[in-house]
């Protein structure tokens, strides 16, 4: 596992709090931007960051981050953009933990030993691979293995126990348990449903439990606090920066609508 992972994860159990971890689409509104929300995040309240790597066809997104990842594609980002602002945000926040998450082709086109070791050399700690099964998983994993990159696991809530067991047999750095039937940013859930589905989980594996996927507002997250161990806000975040429209900087949406966030959750 990641060391920052292991330690972030740590540090808040400790303290009895549970992480608070926004997603933004690297490249949306620009790479600058994404550079100043980045800056930010860490200040306002995140304790663990996911970056976006945009792709043409993401079939688990919804309409938010699709648009999102379109604007950032058209924008000229690009998977070396990605790695190009994680090591930007490395170099100013040695101790946060950074995850990338996307699908897998950009990967392959850039070459699995070439991404893992640009990864490792850009302070990534953990990268969630959407459309990856684990019968397909062998290469990429080893590499990032090898490179102490936690290759984190999406758990569906669909998911059987034989399934979850296989799943997790070989996760790393945290789970992240998918709330909702269907696409980022659709719906919404319990946190009862959540919590029976989180502690039918935990039987399988000793990692820390995260949740997202419609996961929208202050109250939600707060009805997660000691249900999950961390909590993502993405297609929210996303639809905060964009419908500013430029009327105020990126950084400054994207901080102030997490602060309220890191209220209610701590």
């Amino acid at each position: 596992m990641s060391e920052r992972l292991r330690a972030t994860f740590e540090s808040l159990h400790a303290r009895g709090e549970t992480a608070l971890i926004p997603f933004i689409m690297a490249g949306d509104p620009s790479s600058e931007a994404t550079a100043a929300i980045l800056d930010a995040l860490p200040a306002a309240g995140a304790d663990i960051i996911e970056l976006g790597i945009p792709f043409s066809d993401p079939m688990a997104d919804g309409p938010s981050i699709q648009a999102a990842g379109l604007r950032a594609l058209e924008a000229g980002m690009s998977l070396r953009g990605v790695l190009a602002l994680a090591q930007g945000f490395r170099k100013h926040h040695p101790g946060v933990p950074l995850v990338l998450m996307g699908y897998y082709n950009p990967i392959y086109q850039m070459g699995l030993d070439v991404f893992a070791e640009n990864a490792a050399l850009s302070g990534v700690d953990g990268v969630i691979i959407v459309d990856l099964p684990p019968e397909e998983q062998h290469e990429l994993h080893a590499r990032l293995k090898a490179k102490h990159i936690s290759f984190i696991r999406l758990i569906a809530p669909t998911t059987g126990e034989a399934r979850l067991e296989r799943l997790l047999e070989d996760a790393d750095g945290f789970v992240y348990t998918i709330a909702v039937k269907g696409i980022t940013g659709a719906g919404s859930s319990t946190a009862d449903a959540l919590g029976e589905r989180i502690a039918t989980i935990r039987r399988h594996t000793r990692l820390p439990v995260v949740a997202g996927f419609g996961i929208k507002t202050p109250e939600q997250a707060a009805a997660l606090k000691g249900v999950a161990d961390g909590v993502v806000i993405g297609s929210a975040l996303v639809d905060a920066v964009h419908a500013n429209g430029g009327a105020a900087p990126a950084a400054d949406i994207a901080a102030s609508f997490i602060r309220e966030i890191a209220d209610a959750l701590k």
